[in-house]
Parts: structure tokens; C-alpha cells; sequence
């Protein structure tokens, strides 16, 4: 027992290594007042340049991989301790209103997009799911359900990752042009831009009251993520069902070997900070965990990416992800034009 567990000890800590250094350069970043690019992507990006440098040994794979699969589904489940269903109550139904059509246009308009594309649905799906829900979580929460590759992920959080520096700079600017609340401009960053720093970083540029209630509205956007991988587990079922009568080799696929056992452990840590048996401190120490572990598992996933091959794919990831954020930017102020919150609405 104690050898297997010896064998993940070197690539773990070259993970853990790289998430530190990550996380001490997005220290600098914030202390500097800056905040464009967040830990998981410089993460991922050290990770690939040593990949490029030398590639894994024998002796560090299989703690990168550990790192990159177990620790990952680890991550989220301490993720959900953050996740309190009050939370969904407070943001209110306008927020909710707004994320069912953003997430309709991911999935829906974006599925269309990426196969028209000729993209891989795996990497197409990550994409979709990190523009719709929140970044690099939900594209960490959905690669193990799809048995998406790291490549697949590599692009998926590298297409998310370029438009929200965009949207760090230009979401004030456009949101004082168009003469927004602090109440309109947080659920607009709140269910337009990606990761939760990166909403933060906009929502506390335009004011505090409006970074405020963006946290809030992301925190309710996040707990779509748990619908999101049950739908994908479900997807996977039936297309290797369908592989399998295809090929004529009648291997059985059962909804046990693909269920994501550990979105019920997200959802038990979600249900005890939402009643009250988590206490406050506590699930702000595990959240920090949990962003910490996902540093590293990204590190990992970084480890083992080819740099590359990444470039040789060309752009059209890229522009799939550039789409469908675009898209997903216009319709989330329509609908509060629509439903009336917007350009001075309050919640």
C-alpha cells in the first residue's frame, strides 16, 4: 500500500511546485492591482513549457497523472463547501431568468457551432461549458465525466482564459457607456464573464456594490455545473452505447461505470454549508483547498500537454470559444433589457 502510494509522490510534488509558484505570481498580479490572467492558466502554462523542456519520466507520470484525474475530482468536491442554496434564493429570480438563456445559447447555439466547425465534441463541450458556467471549475468538473484528453482541456481553459482578459478591461468601459446599475452591470458580469476571479476582477472595477452581487450571481451560476455533469454523463452513456452496437462488439456499458461518484460528494458538502453544519470559517478554508488542489491538478494537465501539437490544431478553438463568449455577452444584456433590470433596474 505504502509503495503505491510512493510511486505519486514525485509527480504530485513537481504539481504542487508549479501551483505554488502559480499562486505566488497571481499574488504579485493582485497586489500590483492587476488581475488578467488567473493561477489555473499560469499554472497550465508552466506545466506545458517544462512538458516542452523534457517530457514526463517514469518516475514523475504517474503522480501527474494521479494529480491530474484523482486529485482534480478531489478538488470539486471541496468545492462544493462554498456553495451555499441560500445564496441562489438571495441573487433572486431575475439572476436565474438571465443564466437559463446564457446556458441555453452554450449548449445549445454552441454545440451547433463547434460541430459546424468540425471541432471534437469533447473539446467543443469543454468550451461550451467553461463560457456558460464558471471557467476552469466547470471544465474541470466535466473533462473526467466525457473522459476528455488534457489536450481537450488544455484548449477548453485556454479559450475561456484569452476573452476574460478581455473582458477584465472592456466590461467596465461598455457598462458605463451604456449608463448600467451596479445592480445590471454585477448580473451582467456575473453571468457573461467566466472564471469567478475574473468576474470578481470586472464586477470590483466598475464599483463595490456591483462586484458584490457579480460574486453572488456567479456562486448561484456555479451550482449549474451539477446538472451540467449529470446531462454529460448521460450523453457519454449513450454515444458509447452506440459505439458499441455499431462495432458489432456488444461490450456493456453501464451507467454505474460512468457516473461521476464525485459530484454526490459536491453536492454533500453543497447540502451541509447550506444547512449550517459547515461552518463559515471552515468552508472558506476548504474553498481555498480546493482552488489550491485544482492549481495543481491544472499543473499536471499542463505537464502532460504537448505545446506543440496544441498549436498545430490551428485557431478554430479559439474562435469556437471567442463565438460563443460573444454570443453569450449580448444575450445575457438582452434579456435584462427584456425583462426590465436593465440600464437602471434594482434587485
Amino acid at each position: 500500500m505504502m509503495k503505491n502510494l510512493t510511486k505519486f509522490l514525485p509527480g504530485m510534488a513537481l504539481s504542487i511546485v508549479i501551483a505554488a509558484i502559480a499562486k505566488s505570481l497571481e499574488m504579485l498580479e493582485e497586489s500590483a492591482g492587476l488581475h488578467f490572467i488567473g493561477a489555473s492558466v499560469i499554472a497550465m502554462f508552466i506545466g506545458m513549457f517544462v512538458n516542452a523542456v523534457k517530457k514526463p519520466t517514469p518516475l514523475t507520470a504517474p503522480g501527474i497523472k494521479f494529480t491530474s484525474k484523482k486529485i482534480l475530482k478531489f478538488a470539486i468536491i471541496l468545492l462544493g463547501a462554498s456553495l451555499n442554496i441560500h445564496t441562489v434564493l438571495t441573487v433572486g429570480r431575475f439572476s436565474l431568468t438571465v443564466m437559463v438563456f446564457t446556458l441555453a445559447t452554450c449548449f445549445g447555439l454552441g454545440a451547433l457551432i463547434g460541430r459546424a466547425m468540425g471541432l471534437n465534441w469533447k473539446t467543443s463541450s469543454l468550451i461550451n461549458a467553461g463560457t456558460g458556467i464558471c471557467g476552469g471549475s466547470a471544465i474541470a468538473a466535466i473533462a473526467p465525466v466525457i473522459e476528455a484528453t488534457d489536450m481537450d482541456i488544455a484548449y477548453g481553459l485556454s479559450a475561456t482564459f484569452l476573452f476574460d482578459t478581455v473582458m477584465i478591461v472592456v466590461f467596465p468601459i461598455l457598462g458605463r457607456w451604456l449608463g448600467l446599475s451596479d445592480a445590471a452591470f454585477g448580473l451582467w458580469a456575473g453571468t457573461a464573464v467566466n472564471d469567478t476571479s475574473s468576474v470578481v476582477a470586472t464586477g470590483y472595477a466598475f464599483s463595490e456594490a456591483a462586484g458584490d452581487f457579480a460574486t453572488m450571481v456567479k456562486l448561484t451560476r456555479t451550482l449549474s455545473i451539477i446538472p451540467a455533469v449529470l446531462a454529460f454523463a448521460a450523453i457519454n452513456l449513450h454515444l458509447k452505447k452506440k459505439k458499441s452496437l455499431q462495432s458489432g462488439e456488444g461490450v456493456k456499458v453501464s451507467i454505474r461505470s460512468i457516473f461521476p461518484w464525485f459530484i454526490l460528494g459536491f453536492l454533500a458538502m453543497s447540502a451541509l454549508t447550506s444547512l449550517g453544519l459547515i461552518p463559515a470559517v471552515v468552508a472558506a478554508q476548504l474553498k481555498a483547498v480546493s482552488k489550491f488542489l485544482m492549481v495543481a491538478a491544472l499543473a499536471a494537465i499542463g505537464l502532460n500537454t504537448d505545446f506543440k501539437a496544441l498549436c498545430r490544431s490551428g485557431a478554430r478553438p479559439m474562435i469556437h470559444g471567442f463565438i460563443i463568449s460573444l454570443l453569450v455577452v449580448l444575450v445575457a444584456i438582452g434579456v435584462e433589457y427584456m425583462i426590465g433590470v436593465a440600464p437602471t433596474g434594482t434587485l
